[in-house]
């Protein structure tokens, strides 16, 4: 199957006929054929967005490391945004949210200048310093440089002092204000302390990286697959199904996921689940881009075609790239 049959196998014709039935039943077949005809060649024209990527150079003095890190941690040597956006063009993935990396700590300027140079393509989650100052005015100036979410690491340490914080307390509120995303890197025992968080701030976009990393020692606990699910109750709560390679079986072509993927539609709607590849990890031997992206794409028989949509596309549309 070439690449451009399996494009239209993502959109096949029976389920865009079914997306388009509510306009049918005020418009002849012609005209509901025609809109069809319409949706698709939209969507093919904006593509899809991975949602989770992060890029580094090589070693330089122009980026440099942070002090935590030596060019021996940097492995791969590079990432490029060049890089990703080939590997993207193979599935018509044409915008990409890019997650500081940590080698460089607070300092997002790798980052943003890749955002400034193509701004249409990148939209970013950077990482600042709660205990600095000035926090709400630093968040506001990095939205105007394409800035749309915040990733905390949501370990059961960290996790431990945000109550009673105040920086940590002045990034949810103005989160809140400016309509940018907190993105949590957590592990499946600091659910119960998200629950408290999203309840605390219920006006603030929160994104869970990677199922909050359940799988990522093996079996998918069902304890901690209902803790998350728990959380659709909050409105403004998004999960990333990414890193497909780091979690369960952790061997392509990833079915073994698709349990947990449909609990989690059933429970959130795709409306607020979106796919990410987290590359350049996704992308090394034995794993690759397309098996990350066909799972969604074409191996989740319980997503219709709307919902495939919106997990490739329109939820990252709506959380990171809406000004």
């Amino acid at each position: 199957m070439n690449h451009r049959t399996q494009q239209r196998n993502v959109w096949s014709r029976r389920n865009l006929l079914a997306a388009g039935s509510s306009m049918a039943l005020c418009a002849s077949a012609k005209t509901a054929s025609q809109a069809t005809a319409a949706f698709e060649a939209s969507f093919l024209e904006s593509g899809f967005i991975d949602a989770h990527v992060h890029v580094w150079p090589k070693t330089s003095d122009d980026y440099p490391l942070d002090t935590k890190y030596t060019a021996s941690d940097v492995v791969p040597e590079s990432f490029t945004p060049e890089a990703i956006l080939k590997l993207a063009g193979t599935e018509n993935v044409r915008r990409v949210v890019l997650i500081q990396m940590s080698f460089f700590g607070f300092d997002n300027k790798y980052m943003l200048d890749c955002i400034r140079k193509q701004p249409q393509q990148f939209k970013g989650v950077a990482i600042i310093d709660h205990n600095a100052p000035d926090i709400e005015s630093t968040m506001s100036g990095l939205f105007e440089q394409g800035i749309r979410g915040f990733r905390l690491y949501a370990n059961a340490t960290n996790v431990a002092q945000w109550d009673g914080n105040p920086g940590i307390d002045t990034m949810f509120k103005t989160a809140a204000k400016t309509k940018q995303a907190i993105c949590l890197l957590s592990d499946p025992e600091v659910l119960p302390a998200i629950e408290a968080m999203a309840t605390k701030y219920p006006r603030t976009k929160f994104v869970i990286d990677h199922f909050s990393r359940i799988g990522m020692r093996g079996q998918i606990d069902p304890q901690d697959l209902n803790k998350l699910c728990g959380l659709s109750r909050f409105k403004k709560v998004f999960v990333k199904t990414s890193a497909f390679y780091a979690l369960g079986a952790k061997q392509a072509p990833y079915t073994d996921l698709l349990p947990m993927i449909k609990q989690l539609r059933d429970a959130f709607t795709a409306n607020r689940l979106m796919w990410g590849s987290d590359c350049p990890y996704q992308v090394q031997l034995p794993h690759n881009y397309k098996s990350s992206f066909a799972l969604i794409g074409t191996q989740s028989p319980f997503l219709n075609e709307i919902e495939v949509k919106a997990i490739l596309a329109r939820t990252a549309d709506e959380v990171f790239f809406q000004d």
